[in-house]
């Protein structure tokens, strides 16, 4: 193995760890705002995930999301955890890291696309968990603002990441 594959898989393993810290942080403990009857709160952990996915590997990417959220659910409500490891993977499926810069067409419409993911599953998960049908439309709203934050904050930050140009300097050798 060339040393500079190794040096690859050790920024790749090293940003994906801090990532994961991040995305646990920022669900569990920064602007962790719990909304709801079911335990369910507002954070920007998402917004993490996001730039996860803009930034790594598919495979390194869902690890973010399925650890850093996972995580934070077992330190904060811990019967969501097998929930949100599945459905946080899950959200990185439409994003890209392909593209030279982190807002590219795909990744401008990949938080909608991933509240539609994350808002039914965690519907199906509720229904599992306690038994019932709520209304649909409640559901998706409380996923709705939460997405919505997540997903604003994914753009500024991604922004002011390509226009420093964190992406190329990051996986530069």
């Amino acid at each position: 193995m060339k040393k500079s594959n190794v040096n690859s898989k050790t920024r790749l393993l090293a940003l994906t760890g801090v990532l994961i810290a991040l995305t646990t942080i920022f669900t569990a403990y920064i602007f962790h705002i719990p909304v709801g009857v079911n335990g369910g709160y507002v954070h920007f952990g998402d917004t993490v995930i996001y730039l996860a996915a803009a930034l790594l590997p598919t495979p390194y990417a869902m690890a973010v999301g399925a650890l850093g959220g996972g995580i934070a659910d077992l330190l904060t409500a811990p019967m969501w955890t097998i929930a949100t490891v599945i459905i946080k993977m899950l959200i990185v499926l439409p994003f890209t890291s392909k593209h030279a810069q982190l807002l590219n067409k795909r990744n401008m419409a990949a938080p909608i696309i991933s509240f539609f993911i994350s808002a039914t599953g965690y519907y199906i998960a509720e229904m599992i968990l306690f038994g019932s049908k709520t209304a649909l439309i409640a559901a998706f709203s409380g996923s709705l603002v939460q997405s919505g934050g997540s997903a604003l904050f994914f753009y500024l930050a991604a922004a002011a990441f390509d226009g420093v140009g964190v992406k190329k300097t990051m996986f530069e050798f």
